[in-house]
């Protein structure tokens, strides 16, 4: 509902819907909302108007499923959207009643462009408020004005990073900005000065507006300077000649939003406002009907937010909640889950070998909260008691009572068997469907194996994070043959409580994220055996999306790792020795460069200089005189980690196809703009897909070969 009042002679319009958890603009809300507008606009006693919201949040942005319902269809279905919003909007700023946005709380993408169509916008004070344009962030630009007014108010060079970043502002900045006009500490005094306003300004205009002397209307002013400068001023060459080279840069031209973004603002701001609305509308439509803004809606909008609400949660398991947790070993691991889980307000048992390793666990808590006091992310007031839950130990005893303890100890069977056997008593008392899990953080070794040290193998599951822990943002739970729905529950409630993202898979060895991410670093080795220049290489995977080229990210993960992997994979029967990455990771740990932890892998790390291809790369792997193209290289990166992506799926490794895409993106850095790994084969098209493998597999190995089932879906022209 949006409910339509008057107050003093001012019309107060209340955004409230109840069809959906949030205020959003939709098919149902955009005419009820031009509706109270327009009793407004007619109503001769009303001399001004405030838009608000009776929810805590103002108005969230568009309802992505709107857009989607209209991503594949008729151009002109979405042309229609923007210019209907663009209207309602233009009409706030030219009907010469003067408009208030009182903002109350979180205002995003389309709700704050209603807040730049008002005249004056005043921000309440609350920390928990975000303002911003945040479309670019999922394939889109803001369509409803929103990359015309806020240039014209804060000057291009203010405002295009904000575009372009999709960056969200708390309220004293977007204050200091100039993105609101006033702040206000109470909402009565926010209302306060929304009528001040009003009543101190009857007549409002629009720095870009004029008055027509033939019709007395509001017209678009051509000749309006833009704060700053203008585009053909030197700031604006300056402006648009770099930052169109650096986006190229950034984002390999994967990305059309910020390029459309970049011209939009360009030819916008050559003239008059209502023109200006016309040109966004149609960059608007060029991105909205794209692949990549419906994969990024799909996968990292409505995708995210389901698996984050618990989509894989078993449904009859009542919720439960981690207060007090248990970590074994203050390692790199160990020391990142701490200080997550205390950021939540667990408190956390940390155990090593000895106190003073736990206590050097402890500490990198300690570092990234001073860290995060200085970028001002942290309140100060509260590390002291962040730091008061973390409780370092080399006492098993003290892990007595826990709801929840995860292992986080090296990589070795003996090992985790060891602790688990003597932690496990410590959690709180279990039967066959309650009580305490134990959790092991493990990246390859599988869990029904690990299970056979623990009493009580239903309450064991596999619980994987990725470092940087406090940066990561998944976690992959893996299910044991034995594993309970309500070991399962407990471990999606306690991701969810720490601001994780859950997927979950079933046992295999590698799981679904470790297995598929080796085939991109395992291609790279492919590729640099074929003869391929290590920098085209590398710059195939970049240009491809991925993060960073995968010979870098091996060295990263380390070569002894990979080797290590390898080589248990032979002995358990699952390798041959004739494997690309294992021979080629013994070389390299044989030459005792394992890697960046090295400083001596495929890179070379000079004290104080940047890293860079080890001059002896090409004596160990001579060029071939042929290279491939770097699209070549690039399909072969992308396709060998779909297809893989394929294979688990089908082995039911991986659960669901959201499972799948979240993990592929989050954990190893698949491209988002595919929509994630599995949905990689739908955006090239599952023909295109499987005639590309079949070529693959032909000049280059088996291991790229579509499957039957694959090829099944093709004739059946199903989706993956």
């Amino acid at each position: 509902m949006i409910y339509y009042t008057v107050d003093q002679n001012v019309a107060i319009i209340s955004w409230e819907m109840t069809s959906t958890p949030m205020n959003v603009l939709n098919d149902e809300s955009i005419p009820q909302f031009e509706a109270a507008l327009q009793q407004a606009f007619t109503d001769e006693s009303v001399k001004g108007i405030i838009i608000t919201s009776t929810k805590p949040e103002f108005v969230a942005g568009a309802d992505l499923k709107m857009i989607l319902r209209n991503n594949d269809k008729d151009p002109a279905q979405m042309l229609k959207v923007s210019s209907e919003l663009n209207r309602v909007f233009r009409r706030i700023e030219t009907s010469g009643k003067p408009t208030v946005a009182a903002i109350n709380g979180t205002a995003l993408g389309g709700g704050y462009e209603i807040c730049l169509a008002c005249h004056y916008r005043v921000a309440l004070t609350n920390p928990k408020t975000l303002i911003g344009l945040v479309e670019v962030t999922i394939g889109l630009l803001p369509g409803a004005g929103g990359t015309q007014r806020l240039p014209r108010m804060i000057g291009m060079q203010a405002a295009l990073p904000l575009i372009l970043e999709g960056k969200k502002v708390g309220v004293q900045e977007a204050k200091k900005l100039g993105m609101v006009d006033d702040i206000a500490d109470s909402p009565a005094e926010m209302l306060e000065k929304a009528h001040a306003w009003i009543a101190a300004n009857p007549n409002p205009l629009k720095p870009w507006d004029e008055i027509d002397r033939k019709t007395g209307k509001i017209v678009g002013k051509d000749n309006f300077k833009v704060p700053g400068g203008n585009v053909q001023s030197i700031v604006g060459a300056q402006t648009f000649g770099a930052g169109t080279a650096m986006l190229m840069d950034k984002t390999k031209g994967n990305y059309p939003a910020p390029l459309e973004i970049m011209a939009c603002v360009y030819e916008g701001l050559q003239v008059n406002i209502d023109r200006a609305l016309a040109i966004e509308a149609r960059h608007f439509v060029k991105v909205a009907t794209s692949k990549v803004a419906k994969n990024l809606i799909q996968t990292m909008f409505l995708g995210m937010n389901e698996a984050n609400k618990g989509a894989s949660r078993p449904k009859d398991i009542p919720k439960t909640d981690v207060k007090k947790l248990g970590i074994l070993g203050a390692g790199m691991m160990g020391a990142g889950i701490t200080y997550v889980a205390a950021q939540a307000g667990i408190e956390v048992i940390l155990k090593d070998v000895s106190v003073e390793a736990a206590e050097k666990g402890k500490d990198y808590s300690r570092s990234l909260l001073k860290k995060g006091v200085e970028r001002g992310k942290v309140d100060p007031l509260k590390v002291d008691g962040i730091l008061n839950l973390i409780h370092p130990t080399a006492n098993v005893e003290d892990l007595q009572g826990c709801d929840l303890i995860i292992e986080a100890v090296f990589e070795n069977r003996d090992l985790k068997a060891q602790v688990t056997k003597e932690a496990e008593p410590m959690l709180v008392a279990t039967d066959e469907s309650a009580g305490g899990v134990f959790g092991s953080n493990t990246s390859t070794l599988p869990i029904s194996e690990l299970a056979q040290a623990s009493a009580n193998p239903a309450n064991f599951i596999g619980i994987h994070f990725f470092s940087p822990v406090d940066k990561m943002m998944l976690v992959e739970l893996i299910m044991g043959k034995q594993t309970s729905d309500y070991a399962l529950a407990v471990a999606i409630d306690f991701t969810r409580k720490i601001r994780k993202t859950p997927i979950v898979v079933n046992d295999s060895r590698g799981f679904y994220t470790s297995r598929c991410f080796g085939t991109y670093s395992s291609e790279g080795m492919e590729l640099l055996k074929d003869g391929v220049h290590p920098i085209l290489i590398e710059n195939g995977g970049k240009v491809a999306g991925m993060p960073v080229g995968p010979l870098a990210v091996t060295d990263e993960v380390s070569l002894d790792l990979v080797y290590k992997i390898a080589d248990q994979g032979i002995k358990d029967g699952f390798l041959s020795e004739d494997d690309t990455s294992y021979q080629v990771a013994k070389q390299f740990v044989n030459l005792g460069r394992s890697g960046k932890k090295a400083k001596a892998g495929f890179y070379d790390y000079p004290e104080g200089e940047p890293k860079h291809i080890w001059y002896g790369l090409t004596d160990l792997f001579p060029l071939t005189d042929q290279q491939p193209s770097l699209d070549e290289v690039k399909t072969r990166l992308l396709y060998r980690q779909a297809i893989e992506a394929i294979r688990c799926s089908e082995e039911n490794v991986v659960r669901t196809k959201l499972d799948a895409d979240l993990g592929s993106i989050l954990a190893w850095g698949f491209p988002a703009y595919t929509g994630g790994a599995l949905s990689f084969v739908d955006f090239v098209g599952i023909d295109t897909f499987i005639k590309t493998c079949d070529r693959l597999a032909d000049q280059y190995g088996e291991r790229f070969r579509p499957t039957a089932k694959l090829r099944e879906r093709a004739e059946q022209r199903e989706l993956v």
